[in-house]
């Protein structure tokens, strides 16, 4: 033992290097060199009723009611004193009298009758619509040749007003009443052509040359790749397209109708019943409501993975 250090002073000068090299350093404090363990996680505390009902359907009704109630909150405020701040209330109807219309509407069939009518126009109008815009925007954004064909046409008729083709519609068609479901048929057309079209253009070619490796053919294609991707774009043009015909539709009742709920509020005008415009009004407001949650609904049933997608509850 006493002779190592003497032959660790005789050694060559490399191999002295090599044990200095790999001589270890001695830690400078404890623990200095191990790898400490992880820390463990805190437990998850579920979340409180409070923030159960902030996350869920429960707070959009409440901001929903609170939205509804400002507005007539400043209506009724509006009206009892007369607001005449450059806008005028004075000759508007308070909410008591509107509601007092209601009850004497409804004592006659005519009221519930002229809703009926507008809401089987805009029903015919819409899926008329519905039919050829998606159907031929499916076209026109899968097929060059129809984009080449169809497009230049349609972007001449598509910045025309509906309201324009009131007297033109009058002479094409023999009765008054498909004219207006014409009439309606072109506000809701051309949302629902352009944004299909936008829907089939944006699909990733990868999933088409996937597809097509797998041993699609074209209506395969089309069916279970090109309409499911397009089919966001679709109900967004539907969405819009629900907006543009009603409009439409009033706009034409107003003008050459006899019944419907247009007809109703411009005959209220006419007759300088304030609380019967209001009331027209409110009820195409809550008709275009119920109609957009329709298709906001059945946009859910046909696209269930956007629930999972947006973290929707």
């Amino acid at each position: 033992m006493s002779a190592l250090p003497h032959l660790q002073a005789y050694a060559p000068p490399a191999v002295a290097a090599a044990a200095a090299v790999h001589k270890p350093t001695p830690p400078t404090h404890i623990g200095q060199g191990v790898t400490p363990l992880p820390l463990p996680l805190p437990a998850a505390t579920a979340p409180s009723l409070w923030q159960r009902f902030w996350q869920g359907r429960g707070a959009a009704a409440l901001l929903g009611a609170i939205s509804i109630a400002s507005v007539l909150l400043f209506w009724q405020l509006a009206t009892h004193y007369k607001l005449d701040a450059y806008i005028r209330f004075n000759n508007i109807p308070t909410p008591a009298q509107v509601l007092e219309k209601v009850v004497e509407v409804n004592q006659s069939p005519k009221f519930v009758t002229n809703i009926g009518i507008s809401v089987r126009r805009i029903l015919l109008g819409f899926l008329v619509a519905t039919a050829l815009g998606v159907g031929l925007g499916v076209v026109i954004g899968r097929y060059r040749w129809a984009r080449a064909l169809a497009m230049p046409a349609l972007e001449v008729f598509r910045p025309i007003p509906a309201i324009a083709w009131v007297p033109m519609s009058i002479m094409l068609w023999p009765d008054n009443e498909v004219s207006i479901v014409f009439i309606t048929f072109l506000g809701a057309f051309f949302p629902i052509l352009l944004n299909t079209v936008h829907g089939v253009e944006a699909i990733d070619p990868v999933l088409l040359r996937a597809a097509r490796t797998l041993g699609a053919g074209e209506a395969s294609l089309l069916r279970h790749v090109v309409l499911p991707g397009a089919l966001p774009h679709i109900f967004t043009g539907l969405a819009v397209g629900m907006g543009v015909a009603w409009v439409s539709l009033i706009a034409a009742e107003m003008i050459s109708g006899q019944f419907g709920i247009g007809y109703f509020t411009w005959e209220a005008y006419s007759l300088i019943s304030y609380a019967e415009i209001a009331l027209g009004m409110i009820t195409i407001g809550v008709l275009g409501l119920l109609c957009s949650g329709a298709i906001r609904l059945l946009a859910k049933l046909a696209m269930p993975w956007q629930a999972h997608s947006t973290g929707a509850p």
